[in-house]
């Protein structure tokens, strides 16, 4: 079970039916609109599913409820340190948890900033992001967990990323910081954009006649940097912010179910798809985008991609990665829906990051 949108879909089939012919197993990919992706329960796909693409923020909720296989297994201990040495950013250790390993990136992510560059010159920092908003031309997905990433990057930052374990989410004052900014910013663009996520503000700004030209904070979709793939295509590059630091990591993995009959099979899939050729030819030559770093290097990958992964690379390499406890899930859902409502509401942000500390302590 993987996702719904080419970047998740299209290089999984493509994958596997060069599998099948390398070892006679085959695979077969469902997928699932990005928002049951992300809340979906992964218990309930394992008990349906071999393989099953995950986002690093489950594997705490995983672990609890054994669902899927750790794939340390023995005897594989070279390839699995070749595969730690290629992780972009944090993308491979965010796979660990509890002493195990769960999952094997192969996609990376995180918010980076995307442009149309015959419109516009990119800004350089926040104040040029807030003068483009102010022209109209700015987009920012806010639907749920979107609002919350953005808070999360602002947070980190400033200096001071937000909580991974018990306690407060954030320290008050710094947390009426990233309110105030982000209510400075969504007061200037159209409230729609509390409806969108990444996907559908990248279309928004690829349209013939699109009225935005700048999303500076949202998860990058290479998809939109090839040329063909829709009437226009988008630049990007690192986020407009001192070093582009703080940057919410996304990206997926692939898992294997604890109650699979074809564990070890599954398993081996795993190894090879995430693998430094497997990332860096088919996987990212099918439309994907790779989780590994010599596809972030590779100069034909980057060629077909307007510079994508060159351009991007300093804001993966300093993300941030979220909490991922037991109940985080929950909490990222339920905070970035009391946030975007606090915004729309211009509620104060002091009740706002109240709120969402009492939230955050209570998901523990």
């Amino acid at each position: 079970m993987t996702w719904s949108h080419p970047r998740g879909y299209d290089p999984m089939v493509a994958t596997t039916r060069a599998w099948a012919e390398q070892s006679g197993v085959t695979i077969h990919w469902d997928k699932r609109s990005l928002q049951d992706f992300e809340s979906f329960p992964v218990e309930e796909l394992a008990r349906q599913y071999d393989l099953i693409v995950i986002d690093h923020p489950h594997v705490g909720q995983i672990v609890a409820e054994h669902c899927l296989a750790p794939l340390d297994v023995p005897g594989r201990e070279a390839e699995r340190a070749a595969l730690a040495r290629a992780s972009v950013g944090q993308s491979y250790p965010s796979y660990e948890y509890a002493g195990r390993q769960w999952a094997f990136p192969i996609d990376a992510a995180a918010q980076v900033m995307a442009f149309r560059a015959d419109l516009i010159e990119p800004p350089k920092d926040w104040a040029g992001v807030l003068a483009l908003a102010r022209a109209g031309q700015v987009v920012l997905p806010m639907l749920a967990p979107h609002s919350m990433m953005s808070f999360f990057t602002l947070a980190a930052n400033l200096g001071h990323p937000c909580a991974t374990a018990e306690g407060e989410l954030i320290d008050p004052a710094i947390g009426a910081q990233v309110v105030d900014r982000l209510a400075e910013i969504t007061a200037l663009i159209d409230p729609a954009n509390f409806a969108m996520d990444p996907i559908a503000a990248s279309e928004a700004m690829a349209r013939p006649d699109a009225k935005v030209a700048l999303m500076p904070l949202g998860y990058g979709y290479v998809s939109y940097a090839m040329p063909g793939f829709r009437p226009h295509t988008l630049s990007f590059t690192d986020i407009p912010l001192p070093g582009a630091r703080g940057s919410a990591l996304g990206g997926t993995g692939i898992a294997v179910s604890a109650f699979s009959q074809h564990r070890d099979a599954a398993i081996d899939y795993a190894y090879w798809v995430a693998s430094g050729p497997v990332q860096s030819g088919l996987y990212a030559s099918s439309g994907g985008q790779p989780g590994h770093a010599d596809a972030w290097a590779d100069a034909a990958v980057n060629a077909a991609t307007g510079d994508f992964y060159r351009n991007t690379r300093n804001t993966l390499e300093a993300a941030y990665v979220r909490p991922r406890h037991r109940g985080y899930m929950a909490f990222q859902d339920a905070a970035s829906k009391r946030l975007s409502a606090g915004l729309v509401g211009g509620e104060t942000p002091a009740a706002i990051v109240a709120d969402l500390n009492r939230m955050f302590r209570e998901s523990f």
